[in-house]
């Protein structure tokens, strides 16, 4: 096959899987807390090379680029507006730290979505109702649905004297942080408390999704222009090669 063929080939998947990326980020442009994920490419080895036929640093014919490739998706975590909901269920953290919260298998994971809610038997729940919210020893939040309760800025919520302090986490490095799917993360290195003077929750607000629409659509028209552009290549090749096929053969 064309070595050409190859390079635009690759390219054209690189752009594919970019767009997918930028896709997902769309569909969550109003997805509270949600942090925007970023492709990140490298340079690809030659097919040879890929395939195991020859290695680099060969300084054979085989040892020449391969055309890029999609190497991995980073997450940005930089910091959001937060919107005033007005809801009483509704958390914004200020500053750095995670909410925690305990799936049904035990699991537990991290959140900076706040947008939580109560259910029926007065435990505080993720908006799926899956999930709950930890309080800083790891237990379930649980309120008196029929009596008052609120959150002062310290991120403790009080009702009839007691106080149940809002798990809030902190990594060592944001690198070790996966998400897992439904604006959640799971840590792959031990998690902190934050300190009692760092914590800061916003009740009634929500922290905005880190998506830019217009940086987003901008980004999707350059990658179909790229992946346009890589089809058409691999078509004039396919062309050329058709041609001189027909002239050899014929």
């Amino acid at each position: 096959m064309s070595y050409g063929l190859y390079i635009s080939a690759e390219g054209a998947q690189a752009q594919a899987q970019r767009l997918e990326v930028i896709a997902n980020n769309m569909a969550n442009v109003e997805t509270p807390g949600f942090k925007r994920d970023v492709p990140t490419f490298q340079a690809r080895f030659s097919e040879a090379i890929q395939r195991g036929d020859s290695y680099p640093g060969s300084r054979g014919i085989d040892d020449v680029g391969g055309g890029v490739k999609m190497s991995g998706v980073e997450t940005n975590f930089a910091p959001t507006s937060l919107r005033q909901t007005g809801i009483p269920t509704d958390f914004a953290i200020r500053g750095d730290g995670f909410f925690r919260l305990r799936g049904p298998q035990g699991e537990e994971l991290l959140t900076r979505a706040g947008n939580f809610t109560l259910n029926g038997s007065g435990k505080l729940k993720t908006q799926s109702g899956d999930y709950s919210v930890l309080d800083n020893s790891g237990n379930e939040i649980v309120l008196e649905t029929s009596q008052p309760w609120a959150l002062n800025p310290g991120g403790v919520i009080t009702q009839l004297g007691s106080s149940f302090p809002i798990g809030l986490q902190q990594v060592s490095s944001l690198g070790d942080l996966v998400k897992v799917g439904s604006n959640m993360f799971r840590s792959l290195a031990p998690t902190q408390p934050i300190g009692s003077e760092q914590r800061n929750v916003q009740q009634g607000y929500l922290e905005q999704s880190g998506v830019n629409p217009t940086r987003e659509m901008m980004a999707m028209i350059e990658t179909s222009r790229a992946f346009e552009a890589n089809t058409k290549i691999i078509q004039h090749q396919d062309s050329m090669m058709g041609s001189l096929l027909s002239r050899v053969l014929g």
